[in-house]
């Protein structure tokens, strides 16, 4: 018997601290291999750490709350020498008789159970994703040659008959007929079911809309958004006591610093322009109906993602890094996602978006804001961005002056797009329109590069059939 320190690893470049959000073990559990046993807030995200070993919890060196430096100690786990993967798994008896095949149908909801039943105890490891559908099928029992030679001349006895109907007992008049869907069950894989948990989600009240009739990703966040707006109608009561202190660390002590770095040492400039959207509402309509991006969720963040990108090629200069001694060009386009979580703003990137098909940006926007939302997002996702969008149309807004994020020298801001009297041909039409502005960093992007840059990005919004040229 051992026993071995775990110190606070280094989770992403240059992390020097992090705070204990959340230890998964207690003094005395069995620990198994990658097994997640504490969750931890960096300056970047939340990140879940996996054990590397296995064995029984000892010590746990620092409480919840607190923060510490990189290397620190933090869990002392008991090991021997002769555990191995599968110590902890009981082995099964000599000569035990394996299990009768089971009928399809059976081992649907079997499969069904356990998937419901491992909600609160699986866990999705840092860097592996949730499998896919389950396929049901009979299972194969391997047996020795000639094992079963002797029930050739066995008699089996025939199934027994099913009892008549008639023979049925009688159903009381008084007993309530249970409802159509009370009797159907819900199915969602535990990472869905752990998500609808956290944003507070019914999931008897979503509208599954998977393959094989099971709850997505998709339909628990629509159905947290349109909760939400009932919840926002309603006004709290103000809380007791006359003020609320909140410590500034973690993700917020990073935006902080971050945000007033950018403000004070890059000059912003900020230019804006109104655009008629409504063909691009019209080609996202088109796409959300196409087989290809059946799906794959398909909104007008991706149109200005694709301008983005485009205007780009055309602007170099707004893809680049400010040194005191250097402008670094950058020929690949990282693009950054502004996203709002629970706990703060962070921009996660979609690495060399600019080699991407319609179909590979979508997916990977939609991974990238699933992945925010739940807290998952790791800090190499949030590092070599080149230029960034926010999308503060979700919010209702039409427009406003973003802060550049560091280290990046352009950020667009898409509104609202709504309904409005637009003029077209000399007749007042309604079209959809919004607006959109970007902020740059004047020492390297002048006002003409700036604005033309921005007219790109607006004529794509307007017309997104020249991303064919």
């Amino acid at each position: 018997m051992s026993e071995i320190r775990f110190p606070l690893p280094d989770v992403g470049e240059g992390l020097t601290e992090a705070e204990i959000v959340q230890w998964k073990v207690a003094p005395g559990d069995r620990i198994a291999l990658d097994q997640v046993f504490v969750e931890i807030e960096t300056a970047k995200s939340l990140v879940e750490l996996p054990s590397a070993y296995e064995g029984v919890v000892a010590e746990l060196l620092v409480d919840e709350g607190s923060t510490v430096d990189v290397g620190t100690p933090i869990l002392v786990i008991q090991t021997d020498a002769s555990s191995g993967m599968n110590a902890g798994a009981p082995a099964a008896p000599a000569g035990a008789a394996a299990p009768a095949p089971a009928a399809d149908a059976a081992e649907l909801v079997a499969d069904t159970a356990a998937s419901i039943a491992g909600d609160e105890g699986g866990a999705v490891l840092v860097g592996h994703g949730a499998s896919g559908p389950a396929l049901s099928r009979r299972r194969r029992h391997p047996v020795a040659d000639g094992a079963h030679a002797h029930l050739g001349d066995a008699h089996v006895p025939p199934a027994p008959p099913t009892a008549p109907a008639v023979e049925a007992a009688p159903v009381a008049a008084s007993a309530p007929r249970p409802s159509v869907e009370s009797q159907i069950p819900v199915i969602a894989k535990p990472p869905i079911r752990k998500l609808a948990k956290d944003l507070g989600v019914d999931l008897s009240r979503v509208t599954p809309t998977g393959p094989i009739g099971d709850i997505t990703r998709d339909d628990v966040i629509r159905e947290a958004t349109q909760a939400s707006v009932f919840r926002n109608i309603q006004t709290p009561e103000l809380p007791e006591g006359r003020e609320t202190r909140i410590p500034v660390k973690g993700v917020r002590k990073a935006i902080a610093s971050a945000m007033v770095q950018s403000a004070f040492t890059a000059p912003h400039v900020s230019v804006f322009a109104d655009v008629d959207a409504t063909r691009t509402m019209e080609f996202v309509k088109r796409l959300k109906a196409s087989p290809d991006f059946a799906g794959v969720k398909v909104s007008p963040l991706l149109i200005m993602a694709k301008a983005m990108i485009w205007a780009v090629r055309r602007n170099p200069t707004v893809n680049a890094q400010w040194t005191d001694e250097e402008i670094i060009v950058k020929h690949f386009v990282n693009l950054g996602i502004a996203a709002a979580t629970p706990r703060g703003l962070i921009v996660p990137n979609v690495k060399d978006a600019q080699n991407m098909s319609m179909v590979e940006l979508a997916a990977a926007l939609e991974q990238l804001t699933l992945t925010a939302r739940e807290g998952k997002t790791q800090p190499a996702e949030m590092q070599h961005g080149t230029i960034t969008i926010t999308n503060i149309g979700v919010f209702g807004m039409d427009t406003g002056t973003p802060i550049l994020n560091p280290g990046e020298v352009a950020i667009v801001a898409l509104g609202t797009i709504k309904q409005k009297p637009w003029v077209v041909d000399g007749e007042v039409r309604p079209r959809y329109v919004t607006t959109i502005g970007g902020s740059f960093d004047h020492r390297v992007v002048d006002g003409d590069v700036a604005s033309r840059f921005l007219a790109d990005v607006a004529a794509i919004i307007e017309e997104p059939a020249l991303l064919l040229e």
